[in-house]
């Protein structure tokens, strides 16, 4: 008897050893590290169908614009593209870094995706995109000349009724202080792609106009158990960064101001915390298929101080919504490192890892999703051939507004590398090299010179040359390697002949000059593959790897 049914006896063990893995395994694969997206993705806004969800960010003057996310299960990101990728759609051409491509917002609606955001700049404005299928290729703009303000926001009620809500001037005109503004709904016809009717204000100022909020901005509509909640940023984008929420009974109002307001912040909160996050708001909401409700939203992880050269990164959040107002973190809660999401994730979060492991060897037809260019090229000035990545140079240089040669990808660590290969065409004056971005004022270069048939290697910021060294025994015809390292204090450049033995070049160089609190503007710095001449010659590049230290 015993012999008869000890295989049984060992099967069952063996089932609940699976199960006790099984059930390890996917509490682990669903605990979700901070930031979601790391290094510059301000702004977030996501929305789902069916099972797929899409997340998109601001881009600002950077080219192509509106990079777009794709996941399954909240976790596991991938970028599948760029929403605005034709010169028909954005075209820089002089804006501030700062300026461009401003807070977009993504929503479905009868089987049809809507992108509208606001364009800050020449020929600016207000507009918006559509397409059926986010992979693909989206519509040339829909303008929105009524549209008097920043951070449109489609909302699509269940009577068949569309709006736009948007930040504005206060009704009169008037501010009654810096940073007075006004949350504004207008019906929008989609068939006759028009303004109808008449605008309505439903905030004026903020939560409590008696304490002078500011900034007032980036809203979001939802309708939950036949009342709508409107969310908003308050504060301004910096340390006093809020979410804060609105209801009413009437999608026209009046709105009423939550009284525990904000319901996300990190204002005040201990500066030796384990996780510093700061500067979190301009929050989105997605409700899951199970019912369940999700924020992602920006914030900030500062080396030091308010110092951060990542820029404004995306974190993502369970909504307690077991009350009557959605809580995103109560006052005086940390923003997590870990949370839990109620979606199991389907394999281990990859998007961290893909990120702080990056290599484009340019083997492929086009350029990968992570590069962009400094506002929109007016002519191809790059090519991909051979295995190898042809700049010719053009004579925009780095310190000037325009479109300089330079193909760039974020730095999304503190504490990062950022190398390439590269070969020089001969016999023209060229300077070609690697780039520190954050504006045109705010740089560190690393380029390879030829000046009178004598090459150099010269590091220089927008206001002065800071080493240069004569490359007596250099090959143009062979490759040089160069590379940035930074850490929470400083960059510094090497170079080498074999990408074996490296040599730094010049001193250390205060990694604060790229920070945002410095630099300026909204935008987070960038690594990039740079050229420049008035001969059009040709700077070749192998690979380029950037990797978190």
């Amino acid at each position: 008897m015993e012999n008869k049914y000890k295989p049984t006896f060992e099967i069952k063990r063996l089932f609940y050893k699976v199960f006790v893995f099984c059930l390890i395994s996917s509490t682990a694969i669903s605990q979700v590290q901070n930031p979601i997206l790391e290094g510059f993705y301000p702004d977030p806004s996501i929305c789902r169908v069916d099972n797929d969800y899409y997340l998109v960010n601001s881009s600002f003057s950077y080219f192509p614009g509106v990079p777009i996310f794709h996941s399954k299960d909240l976790a596991n990101w991938k970028q599948i593209g760029h929403v605005l990728d034709r010169k028909s759609q954005l075209n820089l051409t002089t804006e501030g870094m700062s300026g461009g491509i401003y807070a977009p917002s993504i929503r479905y609606y009868n089987k049809t995706f809507y992108l509208i955001t606001t364009l800050i700049g020449e020929n600016g404005g207000n507009f918006y995109v559509t397409t059926d299928n986010p992979k693909k290729s989206w519509s040339d703009p829909i303008k929105l000349p009524e549209i008097k303000g920043i951070d449109p926001e489609f909302f699509f009620d269940d009577n068949g009724k569309s709006y736009i809500l948007y930040n504005g001037a206060v009704a009169d005109g008037k501010p009654l202080y810096g940073g007075h503004r006004s949350i504004w709904i207008q019906e929008y016809d989609l068939n006759l792609k028009k303004i109808i009717g008449e605008k309505v204000e439903i905030v004026n100022g903020g939560t409590d106009i008696s304490q002078k909020p500011i900034w007032v901005e980036g809203p979001h509509l939802f309708k939950k158990n036949n009342t709508y909640y409107l969310i908003c940023a308050q504060g301004g984008t910096g340390y006093n960064h809020s979410e804060v929420v609105f209801k009413s009974n009437s999608i026209f109002g009046p709105y009423e101001s939550y009284e525990k307001n904000p319901i996300l912040t990190q204002k005040d909160l201990p500066e030796n915390r384990d996780f510093v996050v700061t500067s979190t708001g301009h929050a989105d909401f997605v409700e899951t298929k199970k019912g369940d409700w999700i924020a992602v939203y920006l914030g900030c992880q500062p080396y030091e101080g308010d110092y951060y050269n990542t820029g404004r990164e995306t974190f993502i959040q369970n909504v307690d919504w077991s009350g009557e107002w959605p809580i995103i973190l109560k006052p005086g809660e940390a923003v997590p490192k870990k949370i839990n999401l109620p979606i199991v994730a389907l394999k281990k979060q990859s998007f961290s890892e893909y990120s702080a492991n990056w290599v484009d060897q340019f083997d492929n037809s086009k350029l990968k999703n992570e590069w962009n260019f400094i506002r929109t090229p007016q002519h191809n000035w790059h090519t991909l051939k051979d295995g190898k990545l042809e700049i010719t140079a053009n004579n925009v240089p780095i310190n000037e507004k325009g479109n300089p040669a330079f193909i760039g990808r974020r730095q999304q660590h503190a504490q990062a590398e950022f190398s390439t290969s590269l070969q020089l065409e001969t016999g023209k004056n060229l300077e070609a090299g690697i780039v520190a971005f954050q504006n045109e004022n705010f740089f560190y270069k690393c380029v390879i010179k030829q000046l009178s048939n004598k090459y150099y290697i010269s590091i220089s910021s927008a206001v002065e040359e800071i080493k240069t060294l004569e490359l007596t025994n250099f090959n143009p015809n062979e490759n040089i390697y160069l590379k940035i390292s930074s850490d929470k204090k400083a960059y510094q450049f090497y170079y080498s002949f074999d990408n074996v033995y490296w040599k730094t070049i010049g001193d250390k160089l205060d990694v604060k000059h790229l920070s945002s609190k410095v630099a300026g503007g909204y935008i987070g710095a960038y690594f990039g593959l740079y050229s420049y001449s008035k001969e059009n010659a040709k700077a070749i590049f192998d690979w380029a790897i950037y990797k978190k230290k």
